[in-house]
């Protein structure tokens, strides 16, 4: 990983900061001072920045004020730390919508990035293995898939999906890796409702094999349950590794 700025530190870096005003702390002028760096282009995803002695030096202030912009830009997620290596930009976190039920190869299309799907399998079960929701529903066999969705052949998701088979019979007999069960399902079983509940959790030693994570990084999940004008349609766990998400909505109030 490269190690950025350090050749011009003391000169550039004081003078930006410098230009940054006293209105606010400063702590908070060494924060907006890194972030510019990042939005700027010039400190990337990976780069190594000027250690805390560097900045020090350069700026002026003491190391508790550095300390206290790097931790804080750590806590955000604009950086990463790493004990007795270094200070590094965090990677980007791709955002995937929290109030709606989006397609998954629509959002990395729409980053401008390449959907891929890897199949694991897709099959039918006793109806005693499946979620609580769908063994009170369906009596019999379920269908169970399970997919790992790639960004730019990066892992971005494990899909496991439990399918009711009286509201999409045909399920078993499409190529997920075409179309997503989210559009098939769209198509054949329109959505009239939906739920969501997300967690932060360690994925299972699968899911984190899948995703080619350790089993330690922390996951976000999010269970998702489908309803169409049928009844209910599909339960889904859909595990993201949490360095590489984040999830994000809007909301207001009616008059």
């Amino acid at each position: 990983m490269p190690v950025v700025g350090i050749e011009v530190v003391d000169a550039e870096l004081a003078a930006l900061y410098g230009g940054l005003g006293t209105e606010v702390a400063a702590y908070e002028r060494v924060k907006q001072l890194i972030t510019s760096q990042i939005k700027g282009g010039r400190w990337q995803e990976g780069d190594q920045i000027p250690s805390e002695n560097q900045l020090v030096s350069a700026l002026g202030l003491s190391r508790m004020t550095i300390n206290r912009a790097l931790r804080d830009l750590t806590a955000e997620g604009v950086l990463n730390r790493v004990m007795g290596v270094g200070t590094f930009v965090a990677p980007t976190k791709k955002a995937s919508p929290l109030f709606e039920v989006r397609n998954i190869a629509d959002e990395i299309s729409q980053r401008g990035h390449r959907h891929r799907t890897e199949v694991i399998f897709v099959r039918a079960e006793d109806a005693d293995e499946a979620p609580p929701v769908l063994r009170n529903t369906v009596r019999g066999k379920v269908f169970h898939s399970l997919m790992v969705h790639f960004e730019d052949d990066v892992a971005l998701q494990v899909e496991d999906r439990y399918v009711n088979p009286a509201e999409v019979p045909q399920y078993l007999e499409q190529d997920f890796t075409a179309t997503t069960p989210n559009t098939y399902l769209s198509q054949v079983a329109p959505l009239v409702r939906g739920e969501h509940i997300v967690e932060a959790v360690l994925g299972s030693a699968e899911e984190c094999r899948l995703l080619g994570i350790p089993e330690s990084e922390p996951c976000l999940l999010i269970r998702r349950r489908t309803w169409s004008a049928g009844g209910l349609v599909s339960a889904a766990r859909l595990v993201h590794p949490g360095s590489r998400n984040r999830l994000e909505g809007s909301f207001g109030t009616g008059d």
